[in-house]
């Protein structure tokens, strides 16, 4: 039943303020067309798929009859091994019982965090672009986002001062994704030690979306927030399985943290979520368990090459853009073609079969800007690139725009 003037209005101020954010008439546009030809540089999830003995561990637990709840922190076997995994990966010590909470994917361990943690009004500091969710994922919690600019002429590094700046005595947080969704930013150490003294001096929590840590290319150096000096009792730590083992649709992530945030999560999980997926815990720690270090070495050189491709080929088109050192996402410019970023998205599906994602959906800096995902194959990405300078020459404006 639609609902009518006089009648009170049914849904929360907290749906009106994120009304509108995302990409969902680009999905619905997409799933509208024939499939025939179309190339989707637009979802980011890996190419090359889950590994067999994960999916062999899940589907042998489910029929073992691994079927039931399972503890609303995760089994503490899979804690465990994420224990380990980031003791190997980053030297950093986690206790599974009381630091780690296993989630339904890392979007649910932000969403969890921020209904932990935040007051109405409670602000969080993040750069812009940033990841689509993050704004949403804050203001459903009460909290305001509170927005640095970043640009694309300094290949989108964050500047510690500008963070600082923007504190104010309601501020909560400071949040950041490393490497960055959607510019492919790295966080270098020197400017990581600057969000710490703030951090420290502020004394506020820190949230870093490590989900694409893997991903760094050129020889770039990966430094985890939390092992700055006197920085893990004060970060919250989000990975996952998504992006390293190819597991998008299996929805499991994690966070690591102090203590105090991890159980104040946890008492809000138990009301909502309940428990990750039982199977799916099975699976993840068969990919822990596993031996693909020279496998994912393999597929690691392979994205640097597209990348490589993707960044060289968009600058000789006229799309200037930074090069992204993390991640598998490109942001160019789109301001030759005089049109926004929306119509050049639209456009570009519907006469070239290529769909990539406005930029304005990551905030405020994305405006004449679109994002692309390279985790898709080398010969798709240069049969895209051609498509995508025919389009770019068609709409192409001779004056500065």
């Amino acid at each position: 039943m639609s609902q009518n003037s006089g009648q009170k209005k049914r849904t929360s101020q907290r749906v009106d303020r994120i009304a509108g954010i995302g990409f969902a008439r680009f999905l619905k546009l997409l799933h509208s067309m024939s499939k025939e030809g179309l190339i989707s540089l637009s979802v980011g999830e890996p190419d090359f798929g889950t590994a067999t003995c994960v999916c062999e561990a899940a589907a042998q637990a489910a029929s073992e009859g691994w079927t039931k709840y399972t503890p609303t922190s995760g089994f503490p076997e899979l804690r465990q091994a994420i224990a380990a995994n980031l003791k190997r990966r980053h030297g950093l010590d986690y206790d599974p019982e009381s630091e780690i909470l296993v989630t339904v994917g890392v979007s649910q361990a932000i969403d969890l965090a921020f209904r932990a943690m935040l007051d109405e009004g409670d602000e969080v500091i993040t750069p812009d672009p940033h990841y689509i969710c993050y704004p949403p994922a804050i203001a459903l919690s009460g909290g305001v986002t509170v927005r640095v600019p970043t640009e694309q002429s300094r290949d989108y590094a964050l500047a510690s001062t500008q963070m600082e700046e923007k504190i104010s005595p309601r501020t909560k947080a400071l949040f950041f994704g490393n490497p960055a969704n959607p510019t492919g930013a790295l966080m270098e150490k020197e400017t990581l030690e600057g969000v710490a003294r703030i951090a420290e001096e502020h004394d506020l929590v820190v949230l870093a979306d490590e989900i694409y840590s893997s991903f760094i290319y050129g020889g770039a150096t990966f430094t985890s927030f939390a092992t700055l000096p006197g920085m893990k009792e004060r970060t919250l730590l989000f990975d996952g399985f998504s992006k390293r083992y190819g597991m998008p649709g299996w929805r499991i992530g994690y966070a690591a943290g102090p203590a105090d945030i991890i159980g104040g999560m946890l008492d809000v999980a138990q009301h909502t979520m309940l428990c990750p997926p039982n199977s799916t815990q099975w699976g993840a720690l068969a990919a822990l368990n596993m031996d693909d270090d020279a496998d994912f070495q393999r597929i690691l050189s392979d994205y640097e090459q597209r990348r490589t491709l993707i960044y060289t080929e968009l600058n000789r088109i006229g799309l200037t853009t930074a090069e992204p050192k993390g991640a598998f996402y490109i942001f160019p410019d789109i301001s030759i073609t005089g049109l926004t970023a929306t119509e050049f998205c639209e456009k570009l599906l519907l006469e070239e079969k290529v769909m990539v994602l406005p930029g304005d959906s990551f905030g405020e800096q994305g405006k004449n800007h679109v994002r692309i995902c390279y985790a898709t194959s080398y010969e798709g990405i240069k049969e895209a690139l051609q498509r995508i300078e025919s389009f770019v020459n068609r709409y192409r404006v001779s004056r500065p725009v």
